[in-house]
């Protein structure tokens, strides 16, 4: 049997050291004032996995990192996974006791932490009894010139531990997907597979680079292919249309909610965008009206839709640019590594047309959920992960997500999908955004409720009545909302994603 070594094994931590080898001088990451090269960003992540090691870190321990959007960010994940460590990204928009959750959870070694976000970690009682330190501490011992690391100085290999993904928590609380250096390599095959990512790439990172999405889906494949890439801390609309115009971004990555306010935003038709050609989204499908918007203003711009879960990495399927003509609404078909199963209540393959669970068997699947091991034998059975999202699939494998699985709505002891009833509402003249949950009822069980943001034109002329009555004539009248509210916005992640729970819980009822 060969033994794995420098040359022949695939771990996360080499990407860098290749791309520098091919590009060393061309630029990887910008982010505010400071620009790094391949050569440069690969000796950071040297110096920073060293810095790691002295500092008393061993093989396997945990590191939080718990930050906006940063070079520093990206630098410790990348060296994280060359010293054998796992990484634990945090939302930094979690609540004290969601955050406490985690961290005692995860039981870092060390958090990481911007200084603007250290008092939060430092409210916590699990944050007050592990060491903290400042992520801008690491600037300076990132920028020394050290040396290139030598071989056999670290030594993780492809089963090993490098991320503790956790669930975004919308429906319980948050669970931490194992994944291994395997898993994430095999996942970002299947995105260079499938999104025609390439060295020639101008990137704009915006999103949250603590999600999977973010992370995995783009700014790890750039880096892996040597385009060049912009990270921003936050999505600011105007500012991301202004940059994508000035530094001449080819490639961008949003939650269908970003790419509304971006089409809204009066910059979006002066602004000349036309070096924009790769439009990459995921979390729910775009609404028609904005893919019509940006097809209009951008005709050469490709839509992907990147489907997927934190359980795998995530990408899961692929709605390419030349499949949304013939199915905008659909989510794809599986990436490269990924195969997929639809089942009844029962776990009986359903008939092509039939609406089911879809399962995911793929070597990019996590190993399970750190330290739930109950939750971990509920989800992965037989080797299969339960998604909990609801789809239909076609005979040619595309498939339709119709809903999550705790999403659908009991009304009257009739199941209505939430995202049949929010498709028809968004179809409206001034309807901006829509959210469909079921409220408890004593005589529907559930009833149907709309929670709708408004447009100006929409807050002019639309009514509770107006929507019912314009339902009423898309849809069976079962499905038809008992209640419409119009509210000022949708309680969201940061990563864009509607959280249902927020509104079933009358957060903005």
């Amino acid at each position: 049997m060969t033994q794995l070594t420098e040359e022949n094994r695939s771990v996360i931590g080499d990407i860098v050291k290749r791309s520098a080898a091919r590009s060393p001088k061309d630029t990887a990451i910008v982010f505010q004032d400071r620009t790094w090269t391949y050569s440069q960003l690969d000796q950071a992540v040297t110096n920073i996995a060293r810095f790691f090691v002295e500092h008393g870190l061993e093989k396997g321990d945990r590191v939080a990192a718990y930050s906006k959007n940063s070079d520093i960010f990206a630098i410790v994940f990348l060296a994280c996974a060359r010293a054998g460590l796992i990484h634990v990204p945090v939302n930094y928009q979690l609540t004290k006791d969601e955050l406490d959750y985690i961290l005692s959870d995860s039981d870092p070694k060390l958090i990481l932490a911007e200084e603007a976000l250290m008092p939060f970690i430092e409210e916590t009682e699990a944050g007050q009894k592990r060491e903290r330190m400042l992520m801008e501490s690491l600037v300076e011992p990132a920028l020394k010139v050290d040396g290139p690391a030598r071989d056999g100085e670290f030594s993780p290999v492809d089963t090993d531990r490098v991320q503790l993904l956790y669930t975004s928590g919308t429906t319980s609380s948050p669970k931490g997907a194992v994944m291994t250096h395997r898993s994430l390599m095999h996942q970002y095959l299947s995105v260079l597979t499938s999104l025609d990512i390439t060295s020639s790439d101008r990137f704009v990172h915006a999103l949250p680079l603590y999600h999977s999405a973010q992370m995995h889906v783009l700014l790890i494949p750039a880096l892996i292919r040597g385009a060049y890439s912009i990270i921003v801390p936050t999505p600011v609309p105007q500012q991301l249309l202004e940059l994508i115009e000035k530094e001449r971004i080819t490639a961008f990555f949003a939650a269908p909610t970003v790419w509304v306010a971006l089409t809204n935003n009066p910059d979006f038709t002066t602004r000349d965008l036309s070096s924009l050609k790769k439009a990459y989204y995921g979390a729910s499908i775009m609404p028609g009206p904005i893919i019509e918007r940006l097809q209009k203003q951008l005709p050469e711009l490709g839509l992907y839709n990147c489907f997927g879960q934190s359980e795998m990495g995530p990408l899961c399927t692929v709605l390419r640019p030349e499949e949304h003509a013939d199915r905008p609404a659909s989510a794809g078909r599986p990436a490269l590594f990924v195969e997929t199963r639809i089942v009844d209540l029962d776990g009986n393959d359903v008939e092509v047309g039939q609406r089911g669970e879809i399962l995911y068997r793929s070597p990019q699947l996590a190993e399970g959920y750190w330290n739930k091991p109950e939750k971990t034998a509920e989800a992965f059975v037989g080797g299969w992960f339960h998604s909990g999202d609801l789809v239909v699939a076609d005979e040619e494998g595309y498939i339709t997500v119709v809903d999550r699985v705790k999403d659908v709505i009991n009304t009257g002891g009739v199941l209505v999908a939430s995202r049949e009833v929010e498709d028809a509402i968004f179809s409206m003249d001034g309807v901006e955004e829509v959210s469909v949950v079921g409220m408890p009822d004593e005589k529907w069980i559930e009833a149907i409720t709309a929670y709708v943001v408004l447009n100006d034109a929409g807050r002019e002329s639309l009514t509770e009545e107006a929507v019912i009555e314009y339902v009423k004539d898309k849809l069976a009248g079962f499905k038809v909302p008992k209640a419409v509210h119009f509210v000022d916005a949708l309680p969201k992640n940061s990563a864009g994603k509607i959280l249902k729970r927020s509104l079933r819980e009358g957060a903005h009822s």
